[in-house]
C-alpha cells in the first residue's frame, strides 16, 4: 500500500484541503479519497489555527471512512486531560489551548464527542510497510507499554491519570526504567533528557530549563550540545559532555518511521536514511507537508511535497 504521510495540521485546514488536492485527493460522499493511496497523519490536527473543527472534520472523515489513519499528538493527549481534569488548568496551558476551547466554547456535547474521538487514536501505528508516531520511536518504551493499552495502542480509561499527570518522584530524577507517564511522554512528546546537575540553559522564549530535547534518531549524537533540539545560541549554553547512555536510542530497522512534532524549517529532507518528520511548522506560518512513501527502502528529499499556507 502507497501511504501519504501528512504533517501537523494544527487547525489549517485550508491548508490541508490545498494539499489534499495536490496530492490527487478528492471529496465524495464526506470524505477526501485517493483511488490507490492512504492517507497517514502524524498528530496535532488542533490548537493554533482558525480552522479547528473544520480540520478535525476533514480527518475524522478520512479515518473513519477508511481513507486514512492517523495517530495521536501530544495536542490531541493535552486536549484529553484539559477535558478531563487531568492537566493544570492555568493561564500558560489555557492559552496553548485556546482556539480549540474557543471552537467547542458552548458545545460541551460536542466537546466530549471530539475527546473521545482522540481517545480512539492510537499511540502509534505499526503498519507492514512502515511506521508512524507522533515524536519518538523508542522501542523499549512502546513495547513495554502495549500490553496495558487498549486494541490498536490506544489508551484505556484507567491509565489517563498516569499518563498525563507527572509523579513528583519521577520529576526529581532520570532512569532507564519506563513507566506509563515516560513511555507517552516520549512517544508524544520526545525524548528529554535533564541537564547535568545544577545545570540550566535559558530557552528561545527566555524561559529556564533543566531538561532538554535530544535528537533521538542519530545514536552519533551523545552530548547535550550535539544532540540538543535547540538553535545555535541555545545549545551554545549546553556543555559538550555526554547525555545519558539510555537517550543514545538512534533507529536503524529497514522499517521506515515518520514523525511529526517538532516544528522544522527548511527545505523538507529526511533526518536518517529512514527516519522522516513530516512538520514544517504550519502553525507558524511555514507549510504544510507531506511525504509520498511508495515503498523505497531509504527516504529522499524528493518525495516530500508542501503547499503554502
Amino acid at each position: 500500500m502507497n501511504y501519504d504521510v501528512i504533517g501537523d495540521v494544527h487547525g489549517h485546514a485550508d491548508a490541508l484541503v490545498a494539499l489534499l488536492r495536490k496530492l490527487g485527493y478528492r471529496e465524495h460522499a464526506g470524505a477526501w479519497r485517493h483511488p490507490d493511496r492512504t492517507g497517514a497523519f502524524v498528530g496535532d490536527f488542533v490548537d493554533v489555527g482558525p480552522q479547528q473543527l473544520e480540520t478535525v472534520d476533514i480527518i475524522r472523515g478520512m479515518v473513519d471512512a477508511g481513507f486514512a489513519v492517523a495517530v495521536m499528538g501530544n495536542h490531541e493527549l493535552n486536549a484529553i486531560a484539559w477535558a478531563l481534569g487531568y492537566r493544570e488548568r492555568n493561564d500558560k496551558n489555557r492559552a496553548q489551548h485556546a482556539a480549540f476551547l474557543a471552537a467547542v466554547d458552548g458545545q460541551p456535547a460536542l466537546h466530549r464527542e471530539l475527546v473521545d474521538w482522540f481517545l480512539d487514536l492510537p499511540l502509534w501505528l505499526e503498519l507492514p510497510e512502515l511506521r508512524v508516531v507522533h515524536a519518538c520511536w523508542h522501542e523499549r518504551f512502546l513495547r513495554w507499554l502495549a500490553p496495558q493499552l487498549r486494541e490498536g495502542q490506544t489508551l484505556p480509561g484507567d491509565l489517563l491519570a498516569e499518563a498525563t499527570i507527572e509523579p513528583a518522584e519521577l520529576a526529581e530524577k532520570d532512569t532507564p526504567e519506563p513507566s506509563v507517564f515516560k513511555a507517552v511522554e516520549a512517544l508524544a512528546k520526545g525524548l528529554e533528557v535533564p541537564m547535568p546537575e545544577g545545570r540550566t540553559f535559558l530557552d528561545k522564549r527566555g524561559q529556564r530549563r533543566d531538561r532538554v530535547r535530544v535528537s533521538w534518531w542519530d545514536a552519533a549524537r551523545t552530548t547535550y550540545r550535539r544532540a540538543a533540539l535547540l538553535g545555535p545560541a541555545e545549545a551554545g549554553q549546553l556543555p559538550d559532555t555526554p547525555i545519558p547512555a539510555h537517550a543514545f536510542l538512534g533507529y536503524d530497522d529497514p522499517k521506515p518511521v515518520f514523525i511529526g512534532h517538532y516544528w522544522r524549517r527548511g527545505v523538507p529532507t529526511p533526518l536518517a536514511p529512514r527516519v522522516a518528520c513530516v512538520d514544517y511548522s504550519v502553525a507558524l506560518g511555514g507549510p504544510l507537508c507531506a511525504y509520498r512513501f511508495d515503498g523505497e527502502p531509504e527516504l529522499v528529499p524528493e518525495r516530500f511535497v508542501t503547499v503554502d499556507r
